[in-house]
């Protein structure tokens, strides 16, 4: 996926690595979520490649409503040209089933649908993948790496740390952005991945935002039955001042029982599962 090996490096010139990393692109199409990585590549692409930079954003169930929005606003704020469309990750078994490859599945159905734009623009497909993901249970990397997907973040050496840091360097809102996987990612792991179940996630978590808990996770296991509650350690006594009300939305959003996770948040949580499938 990456064209070189990188290492972390200091981000104080990030932006300056990032730039002379894009400006060896003809042209680029970047996946872009409005996640702090990608929003940062978006804006980099921009500014370096102008009119031959184009930001796609990927519509399905598995992006939540309020994502998208941001997403859209960021993109009209700095100028950029920016596109959604629809992707069909959801109508894949293999996707649906949600073994430890889902990731795999869904970045094939990303790439089905960016590949037609990047062949008229004659450009390369680009990720906004950080160095600390390379660490992480990430099938979906082997996907990107079959399509020859790039990732110029990866390239300019930048950790998540330093995308936050170029990011705020450069006034951009989403420096401090909250990370906000695809809500699949709350799904346990071989229980089946459905529009119903990403619905009643997005619901919940929407609550509980409302309530003032802007960093959280809701889990869904049982069938999308049990909702299990992950919020940073330090919000975990708010929680129970505030347990009926919590209770409430959760339930309100379609989950049978709301459970707290008294371990906090912590993001890729459900990967504990993972040696628990079948191999």
């Amino acid at each position: 996926m990456t064209d070189h090996p990188a290492s972390a490096r200091p981000a104080g010139d990030g932006m300056e690595r990032l730039t002379a990393r894009l400006r060896r692109e003809e042209a680029v199409v970047v996946a872009y979520s409005g996640g702090a990585d990608s929003a940062l590549l978006a804006f980099a692409a921009s500014r370096v490649l102008g009119a031959r930079a184009l930001a796609v954003t990927a519509v399905s169930p598995s992006l939540a409503a309020s994502e998208r929005t941001a997403a859209r606003a960021f993109a009209r704020r700095h100028g950029l040209a920016h596109l959604e469309v629809c992707t069909d990750e959801s109508d894949r078994p293999e996707y649906a089933a949600n073994g430890a490859d889902r990731c795999y599945h869904c970045k094939s159905a990303l790439f089905d649908a960016l590949a037609p734009l990047a062949a008229a623009m004659g450009a390369r497909v680009a990720l906004g993948t950080n160095l600390d993901d390379l660490g992480d249970h990430r099938p979906g990397q082997r996907a990107a790496a079959e399509r020859g997907a790039i990732a110029p973040l990866v390239d300019a050496g930048l950790t998540k740390a330093g995308v936050r840091t170029v990011s705020r360097e450069l006034g951009l809102s989403t420096a401090d952005k909250p990370a906000a996987p695809c809500l699949a990612s709350r799904v346990s792991y071989g229980e089946p991945v459905t529009p119903e179940v990403l619905g009643r996630v997005e619901a919940a978590e929407a609550a509980l935002r409302d309530l003032g808990f802007p960093v959280c996770r809701v889990r869904a296991h049982s069938g999308g039955t049990v909702a299990r509650i992950e919020v940073p350690r330090a919000e975990i006594p708010r929680v129970g001042e505030l347990r009926e009300r919590v209770d409430a939305a959760v339930r309100g959003a379609g989950f049978t029982f709301c459970s707290l996770d008294l371990s906090g948040f912590a993001s890729g949580r459900l990967n504990a599962l993972l040696p628990l499938l079948p191999s």
